[in-house]
């Protein structure tokens, strides 16, 4: 021990002073606490205990009980009163004190870790006894037809599939609950389902279409020298949905083609073109083209057999095209959908006229001022307002690709400065919510921002008959939610079960990419003090799941996750490897790393 006896008494000193605060604090709980079902009222409790306890910063005095060899309540957040005066009798009797301190009140050291420990498993399921943190994975629309994707997904580990209301439909998603729900039987597990409401969520609107044309064109090396022609698939008109490589004819035609026959084109640029018939199949033909070649709906092809007729190819669909902007463009953002618009150029290529594109909603128009900053495509693209009108606003780009970056229809829009007046549940919402309620175990909640949003969800989940039963995620995304976190858990503690969601892709945005850090950890920090198990989500272990392989910083972030209780996967064609390599990473590191240990300095921006 190095500390003397002065500076145990000031340690104990206070110690006393932070245990008086709260004790004073706790007489104003009663309002905040109406409401609060009896299963979470010792965690609210201890989340307001735990709030007072950050309006101190307590770095200082952490270091002098590291020095005591004592706990630095480093870890202390799900019990802080009992914590405190443990520590206190403890430098109390170092310090020669004879009258014992007063009975301890809080929860007992490891209630905190018990009450999250369960529920994490009331929220989840149990199948986490052989690692504590959980999998959920989202699930894409192929998981609502292929069922041995999905098997294959809860053989690897996942503990909760993820359904995002935003995209399908209730047809869909029916498939997939389904296909979970006999995975999960064969499997002999539990596996939640999850599904997000779409919530208000700001994007862009629709880029006009480009023209009804594929392009195909022959690989090259490094220097430009063919090595193998381009490839062009036929099939039938009949076929819905076209890959990037086929194009339709009529398949009356189609059945008369033999392999090694050469059919003529003219492409869109007046160019002739020999396709040659490589290899035919039962559903489709192969063909090769050693130059590239433009096709387009209508073009002809003509067989050199001259017994053959010429065919024209069917409908392809139109081209999506995208708003290219460089650092120093002006976008217009406009709140009539029909007016979007590329931009213009003179015959010098100096911009003419803006790319102009709508906002969805549109009242976001009138809720935004010069100055203020907006985020494109989760991002990757930035500007300032400049001019504000009454049905369109003008953005300077600040931060773009060097070599452009392309804004599509349906990208995400963040405007962290801006009071937009907007969150809770939507018309969509609403609707969705009553599927929700009989065919999913949990909800998540987006855009969440206030207590008065979870009263919102509360009373239409009440009116659904679901309150008690569909357990609920709120899903903390913008700045709004994070200063308002306590008063949204106080909120959600009226029903069970809960969790908390760190939407990390709009949330970094909102908060700002350097403050990330520090606002993920007090998430972490003030749900462990409410003792609610928080999902780790957006982009990890993005590059396995896409790719095929994870890059290092991947692993690194995945390690991080074991500081929560679940991690969320996103969709991608190697997910089942993904899932499988995350299962085998957590439980591996769960053996060294539980939780965290952090230093708490005062929170100064609730």
């Amino acid at each position: 021990m190095n500390l003397s006896p002065h500076q145990l008494q000031e340690t104990a000193l206070l110690i006393d002073k932070i245990v008086l605060e709260i004790e004073q604090g706790q007489g104003t709980y009663k309002p905040l606490l109406a409401g609060v079902c009896e299963y979470y009222q010792k965690s609210a409790y201890n989340l307001l205990d735990y709030k007072t306890f950050r309006t101190f910063d307590v770095r200082a005095l952490q270091e002098k009980l590291k020095t005591l060899g004592l706990t630095r309540l480093a870890n202390a957040e799900g019990n802080i009163l009992g914590s405190l005066l443990n520590v206190r009798e403890v430098i109390g009797r170092l310090n020669g004190e004879i009258t014992p301190t007063e009975k301890n009140v809080g929860l007992s050291i490891g209630d905190g870790n018990r009450l999250l420990r369960e529920n994490t498993q009331k929220l989840f399921s149990v199948n986490g006894d052989r690692r504590r943190v959980r999998i959920m994975v989202t699930q894409p629309t192929e998981a609502a037809h292929d069922y041995q994707m999905v098997h294959e997904m809860v053989q690897n580990g996942m503990d909760c599939a993820r359904i995002n209301c935003a995209h399908d439909g209730p047809e869909v998603w029916e498939s997939i609950v389904r296909n979970v729900r006999k995975a999960a039987a064969a499997c002999s597990r539990e596996v939640k389902i999850a599904m997000d409401l779409g919530g208000p969520k700001i994007r862009t609107g629709s880029v006009p279409l480009g023209p009804e044309v594929r392009k195909f064109r022959p690989k090259r090396d490094f220097l430009g020298n063919v090595v193998g022609p381009a490839l062009i698939r036929m099939v039938p008109e009949k076929k819905e949905t076209l890959e990037s490589d086929e194009i339709p004819v009529a398949q009356d035609w189609l059945q008369y083609l033999v392999e090694g026959e050469t059919l003529i084109v003219k492409d869109t640029r007046g160019k002739q073109r020999k396709l040659k018939v490589f290899k035919i199949e039962e559903n489709s033909t192969l063909l090769s083209c050693k130059k590239t070649v433009y096709i387009a709906t209508g073009t002809q092809i003509n067989p050199k057999r001259k017994e053959l007729p010429k065919v024209a190819v069917g409908k392809l669909s139109a081209r999506e095209q995208s708003i290219e902007l460089y650092i120093g463009d002006t976008l217009t953002i406009s709140m009539h959908l029909d007016s979007a618009s590329l931009p213009e150029f003179d015959s010098e290529n100096n911009l003419n006229k803006p790319g102009r594109i709508a906002c969805i909603p549109a009242e976001i128009i009138q809720k935004v001022k010069p100055g203020e900053l907006i985020f494109f495509d989760d991002g990757k693209i930035e500007g300032i307002i400049e001019k504000v009108s009454e049905d369109f606003f003008e953005v300077r780009i600040t931060k773009a690709n060097a070599k452009g970056s392309k804004l599509k229809s349906e990208k995400g829009i963040n405007l962290p400065q801006s009071n937009l007046g907007i969150s809770g549940l939507t018309e969509k919402d609403r609707q969705d919510l009553a599927f929700v309620a009989t065919h999913a175990d949990i909800v998540n909640f987006s855009f969440v921002n206030s207590a008065a949003d979870v009263h919102d969800l509360l009373s239409e989940l009440e009116r659904l008959n679901a309150l008690d039963k569909l357990s609920i995620i709120l899903k903390i995304e913008t700045q709004k939610a994070f200063v308002n976190l306590v008063d949204i858990v106080l909120a959600a503690m009226k029903t069970k079960y809960i969790g908390i969601m760190i939407a990390r892709g709009d949330l970094a945005l909102e908060v700002g990419w350097r403050n990330m850090s520090k606002v993920q950890d007090e998430i972490l920090s003030l749900c462990g003090a409410a003792h609610i198990p928080v999902v780790w989500a957006t982009q990890v272990l993005e590059g396995l799941a896409k790719k095929g392989f994870p890059s290092r910083s991947e692993i690194t972030d995945t390690t991080s996750s074991l500081r929560a209780e679940c991690v969320m996967l996103n969709k991608g064609p190697y997910i089942g490897e993904a899932i499988a390599f995350l299962n085998e990473l957590l439980q591996n590191m769960e053996n060294l790393h539980e939780k965290k240990e952090g230093m708490w300095p005062k929170i100064d921006w609730m």
